[in-house]
């Protein structure tokens, strides 16, 4: 058999399997697509239980980490956990299912309608609390989802959609609306995938987003991350310290929100970083920077062995054998410049932070901008002050959609019990990141919204009401 009727085969397999399993996938959601709101509503709480379920939790950690080797099992147990619970929360109330909002006085009601099957792309990194986040919020909108998983997150999905699957029998639900891609993933399949869904949802490499945002079918994708945060002249040092360091440190920095750099103006630079070593960092000297930096980008390119892995496992990997260095929490390198040549300005999920010094405010703000020109961008930014016109003035000049202010990034950017955005693992990035959207992505993504108009009293502006002030002005 020769290679093209090989890739023909295949190809021809993949379109069989996957449409398949888009056509059992509407049936459920033909079906799904009558439910009440209260119905919705138990089958959401059904399919949050399924990971919430302190059992199906641990074992899904579990198996997310031996299966991907990525971050550690505690970690990803209270990311399963909070993600969901806070994800349950924003739902609660939601409106999904017929009259959503009714504005009389524009004589506008809304109806809130599915979008039909979904496709979700999903990561390594998360391989539990990313789809189980997608499949929540596609299923408030009473749609059908097809999860397609990274390859070493297929065994991790495969277990979360069975609980699902088993809480959805005890409500009744078609078992058919939450599907996964069977093994082996390829790519072929993957894209198949999205080409038959009325809506991609992708969260994961750049790769995967082109693809989505290629694939014909409606999509939505998230951009890079890199996050920065800087450390203003009024900040609490202790406390920013602290809130770095758990963020930098939490499931060995697998989160796109956790900070990769860290921007401290000159007159806190000592104190400031005294209170991140204070915290469980060790700053390298030169010659350790040097070797850790062959060690992450052997060949240029950011290497896998070190992704996830903690702070003494990779520095072992680069041969670095001071004491602090084998056990501390997390490692910091100081950094002058931002680009390809300076790959500590990057994206390196793991527990290694770049540090900066600003020798002012204005500084600072050039640093951030120019490392968001290399890679990040639209992404968000953190800052620790008390200086409101400096926080506002992040979000007036910086190419962000999120300035996080005196909070651990890595828990805020993504939804917080203390903050007020959507509990989400997939934050858009603007155009600013080649997004098409600028919020976390959350419920009412998966909707389609069908307005009925009526007629109300007519109002037409005169000439003097829209160009009275402009001619007068001009002439």
């Amino acid at each position: 058999m020769s290679v093209e009727t090989s890739v023909n085969t295949n190809l021809s397999a993949d379109v069989a399997m996957i449409s398949d399993l888009i056509r059992k996938a509407r049936e459920a959601q033909r079906n799904y697509a009558r439910y009440s709101q209260v119905q919705v509503d138990e089958v959401v709480t059904a399919a949050g239980w399924a990971i919430m379920h302190p059992a199906h939790n641990r074992l899904l950690a579990e198996m997310a980490v031996r299966d991907t080797g990525l971050g550690n099992v505690a970690d990803k147990i209270q990311k399963n956990y909070r993600k969901t619970l806070g994800l349950l929360r924003d739902l609660k109330h939601a409106k999904t299912v017929g009259i959503i909002a009714e504005y009389p006085e524009r004589g506008l009601v809304e109806i809130a309608r599915p979008v039909g099957v979904v496709a979700a792309i999903t990561p390594s990194t998360n391989p539990a609390a990313t789809p189980a986040n997608k499949i929540i919020n596609a299923l408030k909108g009473r749609n059908a989802v097809i999860v397609a998983p990274s390859p070493k997150g297929l065994s991790t999905c495969a277990a979360l959609v069975a609980y699902i699957h088993a809480e959805l029998a005890k409500v009744g639900a078609p078992l058919d609306l939450v599907q996964y891609l069977p093994g082996p993933i390829t790519k072929q399949a993957t894209q198949e995938l999205m080409r038959q869904a009325d809506l991609v949802v992708a969260t994961g490499s750049q790769n995967n987003i082109r693809s989505a945002y290629a694939s014909g079918s409606p999509a939505f994708g998230v951009g890079a991350g890199n996050v920065a945060s800087i450390i203003d002249t009024s900040a609490s040092l202790g406390e920013a310290a602290q809130q770095i360091a758990s963020s930098k440190t939490f499931d060995n920095a697998t989160s796109c929100s956790s900070e990769n750099s860290v921007v401290i103006l000159d007159s806190v630079y000592d104190s400031a970083l005294a209170a991140l070593t204070e915290a469980g960092g060790v700053l390298l000297n030169s010659e350790e920077k040097h070797h850790l930096q062959e060690t992450m980008w052997p060949r240029g390119k950011l290497d896998s062995a070190v992704t996830a892995q903690s702070a003494p496992s990779i520095a072992s990997l680069a041969g670095l054998t001071r004491p602090s260095v084998t056990q501390a929490k997390f490692l910091m390198v100081e950094e002058v410049g931002t680009g390809p040549d300076y790959p500590y300005s990057g994206e390196k999920l793991s527990p290694v932070l770049t540090v900066y010094r600003a020798r002012n405010f204005d500084h600072a703000c050039e640093i951030v901008n120019d490392i968001y020109g290399y890679l990040g961008a639209g992404h968000s930014v953190g800052i620790h002050t008390s200086d409101d016109g400096h926080i506002l003035r992040l979000g007036n000049e910086l190419p962000v959609c999120r300035v996080i202010v005196n909070q651990a990034h890595c828990f805020a950017t993504g939804g917080s019990f203390e903050n007020g955005l959507p509990f989400s693992l997939s934050m858009g990035c603007g155009t600013w990141g080649g997004n098409n959207l600028s919020e976390n992505m959350n419920y009412r993504n998966f909707l389609n919204i069908t307005r009925i108009v009526r007629r109300i009293p007519e109002r037409v502006p005169s000439e003097e009401e829209l160009f009275g002030e402009y001619l007068r002005k001009y002439g």
